[in-house]
């Protein structure tokens, strides 16, 4: 249910096409919930039949040109209700821990190089995080929306830093396993 109230947020810090949606998710909201092109289009769809946005008029014909979409009221609204409403944490989902727990008992063939390209790209989004941070948040950017974006940074950064750390600590283990075989049979 929260990819439509994503949209809400997006087009509420700016009015957009689809495809400009688009582009701010693979740019920025995608970091921490993505959406693909398709789902885009198909949520704005279900937003403007409800009521809660409206494609803006056009200046020229519609046919052929990208419709810009704002919120309106009741959109504005939902968005209010959603964001105070209580929700629980997600337990965590990691195919890379499971693998891990299955390698116990069927052997660790191909693990290990996997956790390193694992920390390959963990550190390749925690630079580029990192980056974003001195590009979007010099010091002195202290408006609430600032403050409150930076935060969702900073959730990315610590989070990256987590699973880099872990994998070191996790190959560092790996080396020191007795055998890395696959565990003999009964």
């Amino acid at each position: 249910m929260s990819l439509p109230h994503a949209i809400l947020t997006a087009l509420l810090e700016k009015p957009s096409s689809g495809l400009e949606l688009t582009r701010r998710f693979d740019r920025s909201i995608g970091y921490f919930w993505s959406a693909t092109h398709q789902q885009i289009y198909r949520e704005l769809g279900k937003l403007e039949a409800e009521g809660q946005i409206r494609a803006l008029p056009s200046e020229q014909p519609a046919r052929g040109q990208k419709k810009s979409y704002e919120v309106l009221p009741a959109g504005r609204d939902e968005l209010a209700r959603w964001t105070a409403a209580s929700q629980d944490p997600k337990p965590l989902r990691d195919t890379m821990l499971l693998r891990l727990r299955a390698s116990a008992v069927v052997g660790t063939a191909g693990v290990e190089a996997d956790l390193r390209r694992h920390l390959d790209l963990h550190q390749e989004q925690l630079a580029e995080y990192e980056e974003i941070e001195k590009r979007d948040f010099p010091p002195g950017t202290d408006t609430a929306q600032d403050r409150l974006r930076h935060l969702v940074l900073r959730a990315g950064i610590d989070l990256e830093t987590f699973w880099t750390r872990w994998l070191a600590h996790a190959l560092e283990e790996f080396e020191q396993l007795p055998e890395r075989r696959l565990p003999a049979r009964d």
